[in-house]
Order: structure tokens, then C-alpha cells, then sequence
């Protein structure tokens, strides 16, 4: 007999921190391997040895996938499948045994459907889901390790900005470059973001709420795609939007009964959908960019008068 019982969340007061859930998705692979197997295993802490690879050599990668309560009541997870894709890709550029996206998907889909009772209610926020692959074998010389586990873990969030849905100051930081021309800035690798904490500081210091970097070559474009800054936004309504189109995860976990070419055509207006708004944000980062260019040129003209 089960000892779980249903949480108990104040839903209102919910921040961008970390509440323990029920349980979290563990599986493990050798190094050349194929991901396969795994388990939910109970939430808490992990062993891990102090010559781990992620540990020492930063051999580690993660996404950022969010579960949302529609209106409807249904759990919709947005665009899982895209982060699987980028996770391959990252995989693959550490090092790492290359993820399979389906094998991705699966394990997010139950480690949220075990850990359903944690999904806020509409409007109140989401369940933000962390999925990761580490070098946890030991390891001295500077090298791929020889194993690597991958963990789904899970946690009800409230907006990652504290001001909610409204007008962000952003800095356009021209003293950090986020990202270098080779490097491994297009794969969410762990150590790309300890880089960003220094500037992110300094900018929030200052009275910003997040930095904008501009690209490390010519230093004159945006050198990330807008999307980026607007997902922590946007995501609940765009979730809501094309929520029926969304993987729907019911607890029951009963088939949806549709046909193929129902789904095929259900996923082609969600792509339709999703062009769309992209269109909206590269719109965006194009008058960023007319106007970054404005101001280097009213520098410039400043500098000449000044001569």
C-alpha cells in the first residue's frame, strides 16, 4: 500500500524555486552506447563520486521543458520534441552517448504523468521539468568519461521574472560576449551558463532584469535568437494557443483514439502556428538590430566631432 499523498501548495505564492515531488526519471548509459531502460525512482538527493567527469571536466548538458494546465483541464506539454532534437545535438558535441529524442519524450512524458498532482492550475504557473545528462563515472585525465546518467526531475514553478508577463528592462551587454565563434554556445552544455552569472549580476545591479549580447565577431547583431529571452514569457500562451494540438498527457493514460492522418494534421497546424509567432519574434529582433546599428552610427558620429 502507497504511502503518497497529494501535496499541499499554496499555488498563489508559488516563485521560480525548487519543491521537492514525488519521484524523478534515472537511466544510464556507457560511453558508445544507445539509451534504453530506465526508471522513476523516488525524488531526493544522489551518490556521486568527487572524480565524476561532470564534476571536474563539466561533461554535462540539460534542457528546460514546462507541463501547463490548459483551460480545458488537460496537462500539455509544449514542444517536447524540439528540446529532445537539441538534446541529441548537445549530447553529440559533449561527448556524450547521442540521446534519442523519442526515448527523450517517453521519459519526460512519465516522469510528468507520475508527478501530475504537482501541475499548478490553469493561470497559476507550470511544472518546470529539468532533464540532464552527466559524466558520473571517475575519471582523472581530461577525457570522455566511461558512463553517463540521465535524469528527469521536476518541480512546480511561478514566473521566471518576479514582475510577471510585463515590459522587461533588458541591457544590451557590449563588455561580455555570451557565446564565441567554434565554441559550444548553440549546445546548452552547463558550463555556458556559469559564464553568464558575473554579467548577469552586474546587469541586475544595475536595475536590469537580464542581459542581450550581441554576437562576438563584428559585435553589431543580436548574437541570440530572441525567442530565447521571450520564452519565459510567452510559453503559457502559446501552450494554451495550440494546447489541443500539444502532446496531451491524461493521468488515465489512455490513448487519444485519433487517426494518423488526424495527428499528422493536428501537428502540421501546430507548426503553422508556431512559424507564425517565430515570424512575430524575428520581427523583433530585426528593429533590435536597426536600432543597435543606429546607435554604433551615432557613435561614430560623436567620435568624429570630438576629433
Amino acid at each position: 500500500m502507497s504511502n503518497y499523498s497529494k501535496p499541499t501548495i499554496d499555488w498563489d505564492s508559488l516563485g521560480f524555486n525548487v519543491t521537492e515531488t514525488k519521484s524523478m526519471f534515472r537511466a544510464t548509459c556507457d560511453l558508445g552506447g544507445k539509451w534504453s531502460g530506465g526508471e522513476l525512482i523516488p525524488y531526493g538527493d544522489i551518490q556521486l563520486s568527487p572524480f565524476a567527469g561532470v564534476l571536474n571536466y563539466g561533461q554535462g548538458v540539460f534542457e528546460g521543458v514546462k507541463a501547463f494546465r490548459s483551460s480545458k483541464g488537460n496537462v500539455v506539454l509544449f514542444r517536447p520534441e524540439m528540446n529532445g532534437k537539441r538534446m541529441a545535438f548537445s549530447t553529440k558535441r559533449i561527448c556524450m552517448p547521442e540521446m534519442n529524442p523519442a526515448f527523450f519524450v517517453d521519459a519526460v512524458t512519465k516522469t510528468v504523468k507520475d508527478n501530475i498532482d504537482y501541475v499548478p492550475p490553469f493561470g497559476k504557473g507550470s511544472l518546470y521539468i529539468r532533464p540532464v545528462v552527466w559524466g558520473t563515472a571517475p575519471i582523472l585525465g581530461v577525457s570522455p568519461t566511461s558512463e553517463y546518467t540521465f535524469m528527469v526531475m521536476v518541480s512546480p514553478v511561478g514566473p521566471y521574472f518576479k514582475n510577471g508577463i510585463k515590459p522587461l528592462n533588458l541591457k544590451v551587454n557590449t563588455d561580455y560576449h555570451r557565446a564565441a565563434p567554434k565554441g559550444i554556445g548553440n549546445a546548452k552544455a552547463i558550463g555556458n551558463y556559469s559564464a553568464s552569472l558575473f554579467p548577469l549580476m552586474e546587469a541586475k545591479k544595475e536595475g536590469f532584469d537580464e542581459n542581450i549580447y550581441l554576437d562576438a565577431k563584428e559585435e553589431k547583431f543580436v548574437e541570440e535568437r530572441i525567442a530565447e529571452v521571450a520564452e519565459d514569457l510567452s510559453e503559457a500562451q502559446i501552450a494554451e494557443k495550440v494546447g489541443e494540438e500539444a502532446e496531451k498527457i491524461e493521468e488515465s493514460g489512455q490513448a487519444s483514439g485519433k487517426s494518423l492522418e488526424e495527428v499528422e494534421k493536428e501537428e502540421q497546424e501546430m507548426i503553422l502556428k508556431m512559424e507564425e509567432f517565430e515570424k512575430e519574434l524575428g520581427g523583433f529582433e530585426k528593429q533590435l538590430n536597426q536600432i543597435l546599428t543606429i546607435e554604433e552610427q551615432q557613435d561614430e558620429d560623436m567620435e568624429q566631432k570630438i576629433e
